[in-house]
């Protein structure tokens, strides 16, 4: 380090955006498919990034999500507050008001001293959640899951569990089955496929699915986890496989678009990828519609079906 940096915060690196859609999916998606995972993000003069931050996002505005759901079959989206905000919701609340409520509903970064008000203005907002990580900077950890999950169940908020190894998800088992909150398990629990459906923390994961009839499980960023190399995704299909056969009721699907924290151009992958790979894991019409229409319309509390219209998406873009 040169004295002339000396002392200077070190700016967290830059990721890449996604890929521009560039094709659909092998098969039409069912009528109300909902994205339960991404993020947007937009002008940092306007919505600033915190400083303790894992990593500094590519440009990636509500337009181009927009223009990738459009392409997909996507009708719906769960908005996910990207950590790089760390407490500040309004990049997460303008998206769902720009949508309106019936199309879009987010998770919040919330801090451990939130008041009563505030949360009951992000519920106003579409919030429907709040996210923990022991793997981002920007929100509180999992020590938290029962101060926020007190706070937030009135309001029949979950919390969304994300963790840095699945291993974790064993060792909090017995505090997970105490949660006085729902649970949300982020990117399959977070396992690697090098490790198998027997490793500790998804087993857990499994027993906390079987046990408690809150809980719910993403299947989302598998591209990170898989050990099968660039685009080889099939050490991940028995996950999905053994979490389909144990609650086919309880399973989300995430894009996790525009898949951020990645440097590399060839570890972003395109999302029609990721949409023919889950579609060919669930083949049964009948339980695509569940992940895709069913639970999410549960979950988040959306209408029965409904799709973006275009009206929607110009007043979002512009």
């Amino acid at each position: 380090m040169s004295r002339q940096t000396e002392g200077l915060p070190t700016i967290p690196p830059r990721c890449l955006p996604a890929h521009a859609p560039d094709r659909a999916p092998i098969a039409r998606l069912p009528e109300g498919s909902t994205d339960c995972h991404c993020h947007v993000f937009d002008d940092a003069s306007r919505y600033p990034l915190v400083q303790a931050r894992s990593y500094t996002p590519a440009p990636s505005p509500p337009r181009d999500y927009l223009a990738m759901c459009e392409v997909m079959g996507i009708s719906r989206t769960v908005q996910v507050n990207a950590s790089v905000y760390g407490f500040d919701n309004r990049i997460t609340l303008d998206l769902i008001a720009a949508l309106g409520q019936d199309r879009a509903r987010g998770v919040a970064g919330v801090a451990p001293d939130v008041s009563d008000a505030e949360l009951h203005a992000l519920h106003d907002g579409g919030m429907r959640g709040l996210r923990l990580s022991t793997h981002v900077q920007g929100y509180g950890g999992t020590q938290l899951i029962h101060t926020l999950g007190k706070r937030v169940s009135p309001l029949g908020w979950h919390v969304q569990v994300h963790v840095a190894h699945a291993q974790e998800l064993s060792e909090l088992e017995h505090s997970l089955l105490a949660s006085p909150s729902p649970l949300v398990f982020d990117h399959l629990g977070c396992v690697m496929g090098k490790d198998g459906v027997a490793q500790a923390g998804f087993q857990a994961l499994l027993r906390i699915l079987a046990r408690r009839d809150d809980c719910w499980v993403k299947v989302s960023s598998w591209y990170r986890r898989s050990a099968r190399g660039q685009f080889e995704y099939d050490d991940m299909l028995a996950f999905v496989q053994a979490l389909v056969d144990a609650r086919p009721d309880r399973v989300l699907f995430g894009t996790n678009w525009p898949h951020p924290n990645l440097f590399k151009e060839e570890d972003v992958p395109a999302d029609v990828d990721l949409i023919n790979t889950c579609l060919r894991w669930v083949p049964d019409e009948g339980v695509r519609r569940a992940i895709l229409v069913d639970n999410p319309a549960m979950l988040y509390g959306f209408p029965a079906s409904d799709h973006f219209s275009n009206a929607v998406t110009e007043e979002a873009n512009a």
